[in-house]
């Protein structure tokens, strides 16, 4: 059984996502940084339908701590064959009055995690000499921006940036890197915002949802796109 990594597994899209890849056959591991009870509730509903999941706690903007629980991992049970990277944060606010901490905690958990994370764990996937799948989750903020989120837009940008590059480096390998860019997704991460309002900027009127996106995931998990890599591709409801 093939493994995968999907950081920031414990709700919403990253909780979709282990789901659908592990119903599709992956043996998952679950990496939260904080709740531990959600994260334990989504590995009991993997083996609820005789999945294979194990959690794996550390916070992808911590560079050392990511290091040594991912090479304990590879210690303990050898590479993986898939990574989604979907954890991630915001801290919204104009970029005149924006506190250097929320720039500098946006781009540590969102970008830099892109490195502590994909980094340790690319050779050990090339030597298992069987393709692989690398899928970043960016944004619609990345590709067109977004009032009061230069932080977290300049991540999203620089995560389907990055990861279209990995494509041309890993490509050779037989493995795909792609990066998928939500639009607003019915989430935690939407709580307080207009929803209203954003459904009327939507064309198809409605958010999207966290099971959409993980079917995007699934497929480009699948033998059927082991020709696609070194793409963005949106789920947002046909917003430009």
């Amino acid at each position: 059984m093939k493994r995968v990594l999907v950081t920031g597994a414990s709700r919403g899209i990253g909780r979709a996502i282990a789901l659908r890849l592990a119903r599709d056959g992956f043996a998952v591991a679950l990496n939260y940084v904080r709740g531990q009870a959600e994260a334990e509730a989504v590995q009991a509903e993997i083996r609820g339908f005789d999945g294979r999941a194990e959690l794996l706690a550390f916070d992808v903007g911590d560079r050392a701590a990511a290091r040594a629980a991912l090479e304990g991992d590879l210690e303990r049970n050898g590479a993986f064959w898939g990574l989604v990277l979907n954890a991630g944060v915001t801290a919204d606010g104009p970029l005149a009055s924006m506190p250097e901490q929320d720039w500098d905690r946006v781009v540590r958990t969102n970008l830099d995690g892109f490195f502590n994370v994909i980094q340790p764990l690319v050779m050990p996937m090339v030597r298992l000499r069987d393709g692989g799948r690398i899928v970043t989750l960016a944004s619609i903020a990345g590709l067109t921006g977004n009032r009061g989120q230069t932080n977290y837009a300049a991540t999203k940008a620089g995560l389907a940036a990055a990861t279209k590059s990995l494509a041309l480096e890993v490509g050779k390998r037989g493995i795909t890197a792609n990066s998928v860019a939500p639009g607003f997704i019915a989430t935690d991460m939407v709580a307080g915002l207009p929803l209203e309002e954003i459904k009327e900027s939507v064309p198809m009127q409605r958010l999207g949802t966290a099971e959409e996106v993980a079917a995007l995931v699934g497929f480009l998990f699948s033998a059927g796109a082991g020709y696609i890599t070194g793409q963005v591709l949106s789920v947002n409801g046909g917003m430009a």
